[in-house]
């Protein structure tokens, strides 16, 4: 049973930094590519930043220059620095991954974590 488990989430100020981080645990054979989405409420999810097995990173347009995202393969974890936070980053955010494990491949969700950004 693969899983995806976040964490990192909280109430930071306008202009502060947060860490998140999921972990995938289970019986991986591989993961190819692990990312972040965000859902505001009353609003779509939207992908947020991706990173392949390889380190290729793709980011939204809204948080280019400040989020970063980074992984570690040999723990199965996925990071997403967030810096210059605004209040409308706002939102749940979701830890998603391609992982190929005995069930074959398809792609995982974490259970969300709530960043919330208000003075």
């Amino acid at each position: 049973q693969v899983q995806l488990v976040e964490s990192g989430g909280g109430l930071v100020q306008p202009g502060g930094s947060l860490t998140l981080s999921c972990a995938a645990s289970g019986d991986i054979f591989s993961i190819y590519v692990m990312g972040w989405y965000r859902q505001a409420p009353g609003k779509l999810r939207e992908v947020v930043a991706t990173i392949t097995s390889d380190g290729s990173t793709n980011y939204a347009d809204s948080v280019k220059g400040r989020f970063t995202i980074s992984r570690d393969n040999a723990k199965n974890t996925v990071y997403l620095q967030m810096n210059s936070l605004k209040p409308e980053d706002t939102a749940v955010y979701y830890c998603n991954a391609v992982i190929t494990s005995n069930s074959g491949a398809r792609d995982y969700w974490g259970q969300g974590t709530q960043v919330t950004v208000s003075s």
